[in-house]
């Protein structure tokens, strides 16, 4: 018998902190275990007894890379529960802060955490030294991002211009010309950036997923939409846990997520292009027909496509809906409490991103749940390593390893934004 353990004790930049486990007996894939070691965070916990006008400011906090999304779903569960439908300049307004938040998010992943990787580089830094202009149109279109954000949401991290209702001051037309601007600057450097990836070097890898996404009838879903599935799933936020369900692993405090069936599924990216492929506006979709991006992917490695995609999207569209501005007066519609229960979701950079809150009739909260992309995609991370290993036992450790590596960046998890693994260890039998 013979025996071949591969341990990644620690994942380096990481927000959070996991290992990855693999064993290899006789030629076959034992088992393959992403280990989320961190602590839990309580944050369903302490939302309860908090003002329902509280939550946005406190669920930002869950994530320093992607705050919008945790704003835009609870805000959208909150105002269900109330019964309250905020005007459509607050949807564009939000819609906007979403865009930002999509193109500052994915240009860090595809640019500084995932692209290194195909090319053979340790770090983005090295990446400069032989691709500077690529770098230097990345850090182009990251500040783009990040300055729609500060000036819709009021700062770059965790915003605080964001409400229940709408938003504390809406941003004047004029103030939104900075940010087109940048958006204008880098367009270019968006577009190009789908050939670039496209371009890179890919694992032999297919898998056969369920995808699962928001889906509206006539846009690429991010903010808001119903949920489908490749397997015929047409829901509303509120039908969530019907089809749903999430169960505790061993070798986790993040939950696993699977359909009430039993099935794994997945979210993010790949998801999005193969619901929403055909809500992208023709210059978009041009681009990534001309880079060869076929109508459904179902190799894990190649969403760095579709990020530079939804990237170049999200710009697209963040210059129409600055264009189209017309500031909401008021800028929060009121939302007075009322007993209830209400669910909202959005596309997070990395996935479906869903919750639910009890209030009272004051407003307090009296139960929540927060189900984020990284739980629902932890098991389909283990699936996709288990391919790799499967088709790459020939390579050496270290050629395996990169391979592991790639294959958990590739779907950038929250706990995970793009990793690198400190150490493996192999242990032969």
């Amino acid at each position: 018998m013979t025996e071949r353990i591969l341990v990644a004790t620690a994942l380096a930049r990481v927000e959070g902190e996991g290992a990855l486990h693999v064993r290899v007996r006789d030629g076959v894939v034992e088992d393959v275990r992403l280990r989320i070691y961190e602590p839990p965070r309580f944050f369903e916990a302490f939302l309860r007894g908090r003002a329902h006008t509280e939550v946005p400011d406190i669920t930002a906090r869950i994530c320093g890379i992607c705050p919008v999304a945790y704003q835009t779903s609870s805000m959208a569960a909150i105002e269900a529960a109330c019964g309250v439908e905020v005007p459509a300049e607050v949807r564009a307004l939000r819609r906007l802060l979403y865009c930002g938040e999509w193109i500052e998010s994915h240009a860090l992943h595809v640019f500084f955490l995932h692209a290194p990787d195909f090319l053979g580089y340790a770090s983005a830094f090295e990446m400069a030294r032989d691709h500077p202009a690529v770098v230097e149109g990345a850090l182009r279109l990251k500040k783009a991002g990040n300055t729609l954000m500060r000036l819709t949401g009021g700062r770059e991290i965790h915003p605080v211009n964001v409400r229940v209702g709408g938003v504390y001051r809406a941003p004047a037309p004029a103030e939104l010309a900075a940010a087109a601007a940048e958006l204008e600057g880098a367009r270019e450097f968006a577009r190009e950036a789908i050939a670039f990836t496209a371009g890179l070097p890919f694992p032999d890898v297919e898998e056969d997923f369920h995808f699962v996404a928001l889906r509206e009838p006539d846009r690429y879903a991010i903010e808001s939409g119903r949920l489908v599935s490749s397997g015929g799933l047409d829901i509303g936020p509120d039908e969530y846990e019907d089809h749903f369900a999430e169960e505790h692993v061993e070798h986790s405090t993040a939950l696993h997520s699977r359909l009430r069936g039993g099935e794994r599924y997945l979210v993010g990216p790949l998801a999005r292009w193969a619901l929403n492929r055909d809500r992208l506006p023709a210059p978009v979709l041009a681009a990534a027909d001309a880079a060869g991006l076929e109508p459904v992917c179902t190799n894990p490695f190649r969403s760095i496509v579709v990020r530079a995609v939804e990237m170049h999207y999200a710009l697209e569209e963040a210059l129409r809906l600055i264009g189209a501005y017309e500031p909401p007066d008021p800028p929060a519609a009121a939302v007075p409490p009322r007993a209830g229960t209400g669910c909202g979701w959005s596309e997070a950079p990395r996935g479906l991103l869903w919750h639910r809150y009890a209030i009272d009739g004051d407003g307090t909260i009296l139960d929540a749940r927060i189900v984020p992309p990284t739980s629902q995609n932890q098991a389909r991370i283990e699936q996709s390593v288990r391919a790799v290993v499967e088709r790459h036992l020939a390579l050496s450790d270290d050629e395996l390893q990169h391979r592991c590596e790639q294959a958990v960046r590739s779907y950038d998890p929250c706990i995970s934004c793009a990793t690198h693994f400190l150490r493996l260890e192999i242990d032969r039998g």
